[in-house]
């Protein structure tokens, strides 16, 4: 089975979008060099960014995202972001009215449920959760195996928190990654068990 990674794009004050769901220059990164790290021409990094990122994303098998994530980028239009094969949508609600059912969206109640069915979707790859307030529900539950930060130089001063809502104390082992690119550092924690 695969290791469970919490990731994110993060302010330098640990936000992930500003108060109105906005990521502002957090995503910079992602358009400042001219290495193209996906087919679409549009994502471009640094040489050293694309070197850290591009296995990264090579080794994921299914993301795990909250419904507001869902809901906010209307499903990605059926097909997961960054040529992921598949979704895990953690929600109270059903799929929306009309889904296609041969989408490769799983909708689940549950945290946990969220990481047992990614990881049978990702088998022996890599299952990613989005950070926020789902990736601090999978931390608190003793779930992720790993942190992965790309911290960009803002501050934003308030917004939604990288860990979400946590209220306990959960070490870090010392960052086994550190890597700077164009407009971010790249940061790998794994997590103290």
């Amino acid at each position: 089975m695969g290791k469970v990674v919490m990731y994110s794009s993060v302010s330098v004050d640990g936000f992930i979008a500003d108060e109105n769901d906005q990521p502002g220059p957090l995503f910079d990164w992602l358009t400042s060099g001219d290495v193209p790290l996906d087919e679409s021409g549009v994502v471009k990094v640094s040489q050293t960014s694309y070197d850290y990122t591009r296995p990264y994303w090579d080794q994921i098998g299914a993301t795990i995202a909250g419904r507001h994530v869902f809901d906010m980028t209307d499903g990605w239009d059926g097909k997961p972001p960054g040529g992921i094969d598949h979704v895990v949508v953690v929600t109270h609600r059903p799929q929306p009215e009309g889904w296609d059912p041969e989408a490769p969206f799983h909708f689940v109640d549950g945290v946990e449920a969220a990481v047992a069915k990614a990881q049978e979707l990702a088998g022996d790859r890599m299952v990613e959760v989005a950070a926020g307030d789902v990736g601090g529900q999978v931390l608190a539950a003793g779930l992720v195996d790993e942190v992965r930060m790309d911290v960009v130089p803002v501050v934003f001063g308030s917004g939604k928190r990288y860990f979400g809502s946590v209220h306990a104390q959960h070490l870090l082992e010392d960052p086994d990654v550190v890597i700077q690119g164009n407009r971010v550092l790249h940061l790998r924690y794994r997590v103290r068990r």
